[in-house]
């Protein structure tokens, strides 16, 4: 039985991985924690999230369960994260992290635990999505050059980056098919007289409002014709069940940084 903390466990995210570990065999929900000052800390868990007393309470950081569980799933903040993963590290605790938004600069800071202890780390944890980033890999290779690509996605108002981490590694991954780097083609948003398109750039446009749980269009874009893939989230559970598959997956697995990809077999 793999004993699990989730972080941020009465937030959004959270509150579903909280809510639906109880439906995986082999999870056992031992920790939820939140920041200091968080309403309900003390609460019952499963009170807060809507699934009736589960007997494990809400409380004040990570080092309030970091005893008691095997592996955390975190899906909070970037600086949030950064500390979570120091703490799991230190402790010899594996991590699931759903958290968006990091920089270069972060990333490398992060990289020595990922010498220590098993992560799964993923802009997206729902499996149509990572099957179609496999997908735009192999249309991305077959239709080349000819093709402007420009990515579409729209989330919720609240949503604090952008573009979303999903359209990043959707734009990663086709750049990489295609030999280009995206450092250099990446255009995000556009405005006045830009003149024409160059044949090499991709294209990022962001879209923030209501309650859009999350929306991808990749648009390849020819002479006479165009291909659309589209994938739409309808709920947070999409993400939240991936992130406890991931939390199955990762049990008894070498110190290192994997993804979706490898948690799916499609790599």
């Amino acid at each position: 039985m793999i004993r699990i903390g989730v972080a941020g466990a009465s937030g959004k995210m959270g509150g579903r991985i909280a809510a639906l570990a109880k439906e995986y065999e082999g999870l056992q929900l031992k920790g939820a924690f939140e920041r200091g000052g968080c309403p309900g800390l003390g609460s019952d868990i499963g009170q807060i999230v809507g699934i009736g007393e589960c007997g494990v309470r809400l409380t004040e950081g990570i080092s309030s369960v970091i005893g008691e569980v095997d592996l955390i799933i975190d899906f909070t903040s970037i600086e949030s994260t950064r500390e979570n993963l120091r703490i799991a590290a230190e402790h010899g605790k594996a991590i699931v992290i759903g958290t968006t938004g990091f920089s270069k600069e972060d990333l490398a800071g992060m990289e020595p635990h990922f010498r220590t202890v098993p992560c799964v780390m993923a802009s997206n944890m729902s499996l149509g999505v990572n099957l179609l980033l496999k997908v735009l890999q192999d249309v991305a290779r077959v239709l080349g050059d000819e093709y402007d690509i420009e990515i579409v996605e729209a989330h919720h108002r609240l949503k604090k980056d952008a573009p979303s981490g999903t359209a990043l590694r959707m734009a990663q991954v086709i750049s990489a098919a295609l030999g280009r780097d995206l450092d250099e083609v990446g255009v995000y948003g556009r405005h006045g007289i830009i003149g024409a398109r160059t044949k090499k750039e991709i294209g990022i446009q962001t879209v923030r409002a209501g309650d859009i749980v999350g929306e991808h269009t990749v648009m390849f874009g020819g002479l006479g014709e165009r291909i659309e893939i589209t994938h739409k989230a309808s709920s947070r559970d999409t993400f939240a069940r991936g992130a406890l598959k991931a939390a199955l997956w990762l049990a008894g697995k070498p110190a290192g940084l994997y993804d979706m990809q490898d948690v799916l077999g499609l790599k």
